[in-house]
């Protein structure tokens, strides 16, 4: 464990070889269930270092939390054919590192992408999922929120410091984020835009765009009801931010009367998509993690 950061870099190779990357924290071996962190689209593990020091760290109960970087993100391998930066490949890449990883089964805490991963993981490996946390994603997306994001991602201004990208991402993201101050914007800054040779780069493959741009936007897009069936059979905490443009109200209430055990929660004064470290997120999603393991056991 390095103890400036706090956390193990894991890195393994995805079945075509390209290097895959993941943030360990906490024990490695724990009779505590561990938490699997996976990010958005263009995001990358950094977005759960706070709640994941909470959970590895927590004196009653520490337990190993692992935050994944999805190939072209983060310091995870960027691929050469765009193409395969697709939700078929990124399940596999992840069921290769849970695998590499000694992790059988967990609860999953999954914002955007990462809902959808999880939801397909809940087809093809039903048993390692005992609990999820889906932040800001649903059975049912949001066109506005596709649209929004296509706008921006590899097409940013590059800034030349993080105060500068602060105020880029500010004029960007105020309306979804109306609370954040000079703190949080700077926080978003250095998780969007890395060290690269002297100067700054996004933390991604420029190329996710190209992604994007296939996307039809003006056909109906997949509902995936059926995918978030395959949750029932463990207890569920969905998450929305107020000013959410990705998941409605209306999808949020209806996957918490459909679901047996789903409990939601709307954050208030948050967009795409709520930020998981404060302290009152770590308590609720804290306890999603107890119902889970009360199940399990």
């Amino acid at each position: 464990m390095d103890e400036e950061t706090g956390f193990r870099s894991l890195f393994i190779g995805a079945r075509d070889g390209l290097r895959l990357h993941a943030r360990d924290y906490g024990p490695l071996a724990s009779h505590a269930l561990p938490v699997v962190c996976l990010p958005g689209f263009a995001r990358t593990a950094a977005d759960f270092h706070e709640l994941a020091l909470a959970l590895s760290q927590d004196a009653a109960m520490p337990r190993r939390v692992l935050a994944l970087d999805y190939r072209g993100r983060g310091r995870s391998g960027y691929d050469k054919d765009w193409k395969n930066y697709d939700i078929r490949v990124e399940l596999d890449d992840m069921m290769q590192l849970l695998t590499a990883a000694g992790i059988e089964e967990a609860v999953f805490v999954a914002t955007s992408r990462g809902g959808l991963l999880t939801m397909a993981l809940a087809a093809a490996r039903p048993a390692m999922i005992k609990g999820v946390v889906l932040n800001d994603i649903g059975p049912v997306l949001d066109a506005r929120g596709l649209l929004r994001i296509r706008g921006y991602v590899g097409k940013l201004p590059v800034p030349r410091s993080h105060a500068e990208g602060a105020e880029i991402l500010k004029r960007l993201s105020d309306q979804q984020f109306p609370l954040f101050g000079a703190a949080e914007w700077t926080m978003m800054s250095r998780r969007t835009w890395t060290e690269r040779d002297g100067r700054l780069a996004p933390d991604y493959d420029p190329n996710l765009m190209k992604v994007l741009e296939e996307l039809d936007l003006e056909a109906p897009l997949p509902i995936l009801w059926s995918y978030f069936a395959g949750l029932n059979g463990v207890p569920v905490l969905a998450i929305r931010g107020a000013n959410s443009d990705m998941l409605s109200e209306k999808t949020l209430l209806e996957m918490g009367a459909l679901h047996p055990s789903c409990e939601t929660f709307v954050a208030p004064g948050q967009g795409h998509a709520p930020l998981l470290g404060q302290a009152d997120m770590v308590r609720r999603i804290g306890r999603l993690i107890g119902r889970a393991e009360k199940r399990a056991a």
